[in-house]
């Protein structure tokens, strides 16, 4: 029994480790910055390009060396991944002129830089053409942040405050509709000529925020454009040129001229991007801010519902109910749920949470959108996506909880009930903190699944873009109607929904990483709260 037992922990601590190796490997080893080749065929033509692997096939005995040229607009097939025969490549060298340019869109651009065009930075006009080309892009910068962040700021401001005259103009409809109805034979009623007066100031203070909206807009387009002329000239390895506006740029570099304390603070940097910003290009690259943040979100509203449910559902099993053919089928019942699987209860969201209870919520305080077409809570949700999870993972808890508190010895109720207590103060004051480790088994058990649920998630609320997050600092902070994006439906999705595989591949396993290194901290806090607990309460007496 010892034999197996570690054998099969072996077993999993190796596949473990395997899976850790395989994850890190492919990566996290995206962030380091490779080399640029520059390839030379025998026909004369060349590419630039980071060489990713190579392959024989075995019936031709022909080996084939793929690159990853960027420059995706300039290509025909508009992919920047391509596979050439290695005895058609006569020469490869790694030029230290070459520029990674990485762009908002349409991926790296490889290339050489040969001119500067900034007529509206402050850029002196001689030097290196490198350093102008770094100060230029720093002035954009910092222009933009300066001119254009601020009016994009006051636009979502204008924005917020347009939707919600909006929805103050359909409650005011409402109200008029239904004072009309209710009039005899449609006579205008009491209240209708002061919902007129309330419609009509805020038609005008809609008007008002339009006009003013349209010329801020128009004042952004003018100053993007001005910006846009602020560009740099790059050369590829066919000659072809390509002008790239500096405002598009996100980050160049020039990996085959950079030391390796260079390399390190590039690598650095990328984590940062990847932990504080948002993603971009089809979610293949850029950050992963909002999925980060909706996977923890989301795990700490599922743990609000489920565990003080399953906790209050396993001390009632355990401690008040008699036993009797009612509480046997319960506890079968509750096994069962335990291994039904999650897209049934996704299913089960959809229809009770989002259509029942959601549509319930939104006939009760917004009629008026209803009446529009216009959901708030009867549709997918956060805080739908919660209790689906909540109710996936809360059998877990309860047969946790009650096994833990069957293991207390019989004589520690007996000595609490002779000392005076009642049955309340001894569940709450013996058992229950006796129990705790028990019972925070199974929340890390039930935590560490719904963390890496997909299928409930995508029928309750997950999406692929989600830039408004469920929490941010306007009124009411707490969004539980938004729609939000999680780790694990960011990897099915650009893992068998990207367009483009080679490119998201990599993403991929940095997605899968920082999923995995989610749950470990999560699980591990709270084994670090359980081993306190049984510290504490290990050898308490009564």
């Amino acid at each position: 029994m010892v034999w197996a037992t570690g054998a099969a922990l072996a077993a999993v601590l190796l596949l473990t480790a395997v899976l850790l190796t395989v994850v890190v490997y492919n990566g996290v080893g995206v962030f380091w910055p490779e080399s640029v080749a520059l390839v030379k065929f025998d026909d004369g033509t060349a590419v630039l390009g980071v060489r990713i692997r190579s392959e024989v096939n075995p019936d031709t005995d022909i080996r084939t060396v793929q690159f990853k040229t960027g420059n995706r607009e300039l290509d025909p097939a508009r992919q920047d991944f391509h596979w050439y025969p290695a005895k058609e490549i006569r020469e490869i060298t790694w030029p230290e002129d070459v520029f990674v340019v990485e762009r908002l869109e349409n991926g790296n651009f490889y290339g050489i830089l040969q001119e500067v065009n900034a007529p509206n930075l402050d850029v002196p006009a001689g030097g290196v053409l490198k350093d102008r080309f770094l100060a230029a892009l720093d002035a954009a910068r910092r222009k933009k942040a300066a001119e254009i962040d601020p009016l994009a700021q006051k636009l979502s401001t204008l924005s917020d405050e347009l939707q919600s005259i909006r929805y103050a103009v359909l409650r005011a409809e409402y109200r008029r509709d239904r004072a009309l109805e209710g009039s005899p034979q449609g006579a205008p009623g009491l209240a209708t000529p002061a919902l007129d007066a309330e419609l009509a100031r805020l038609a005008a203070r809609e008007e008002a925020l339009k006009a003013e909206s349209d010329a801020m807009v128009s004042r952004q387009q003018d100053e993007v454009e001005a910006l846009r002329r602020n560009s740099a000239i790059f050369r590829t390895a066919a000659g072809a040129t390509k002008t790239i506006p500096l405002v598009e740029i996100v980050r160049p570099y020039t990996p085959n001229a950079m030391g390796l304390a260079e390399k390190i603070a590039h690598y650095f940097a990328k984590i940062g991007e990847l932990l504080r910003e948002n993603p971009r290009e089809s979610n293949t690259e850029g950050g992963l801010f909002p999925a980060i943040f909706g996977t923890v979100m989301l795990v700490f509203l599922m743990a609000i519902t489920c565990f003080p449910l399953g906790v209050l559902a396993g001390v009632y099993l355990g401690e008040y109910a008699k036993e009797g053919p009612l509480v046997r089928t319960v506890r079968i019942a509750v096994n069962n749920l335990a291994g039904i699987p999650s897209i049934v209860y996704g299913i089960f969201g959809l229809g009770f949470f989002v259509y029942g209870v959601g549509g319930l919520i939104d006939h009760w305080l917004f009629p008026e959108r209803v009446a529009n077409n216009m959901p708030t809570y009867g549709t997918g949700g956060i805080l739908w996506a919660s209790l689906t999870l909540g109710l996936l993972t809360v059998p877990v808890v309860i047969v946790s909880t009650e096994e833990a508190l069957r293991t207390i010895p019989r004589g520690l109720r007996e000595g609490s009930y002779a000392l005076g207590a009642t049955k309340f103060q001894t569940l709450s004051r013996v058992l229950l903190p006796m129990a705790s480790p028990g019972v925070m088994t199974g929340f890390i058990l039930a935590m560490a699944r719904a963390a890496g649920e997909v299928a409930p998630l995508m029928i309750t609320g997950v999406v692929k873009l989600a830039p408004d997050l469920p929490m941010d600092g306007s009124a009411p902070y707490f969004h539980l109607d938004r729609k939000f994006m999680h780790l694990g439906f960011h990897i099915y999705d650009i893992g068998f929904q990207s367009p483009n595989v080679e490119a998201s591949k990599p993403m991929v396993y940095v997605t899968t990483l920082l999923l995995l290194l989610i749950v470990l901290s999560m699980s591990s806090l709270a084994i670090w709260l359980r081993n306190r607990m049984r510290k504490q309460f290990q050898s308490r007496s009564i």
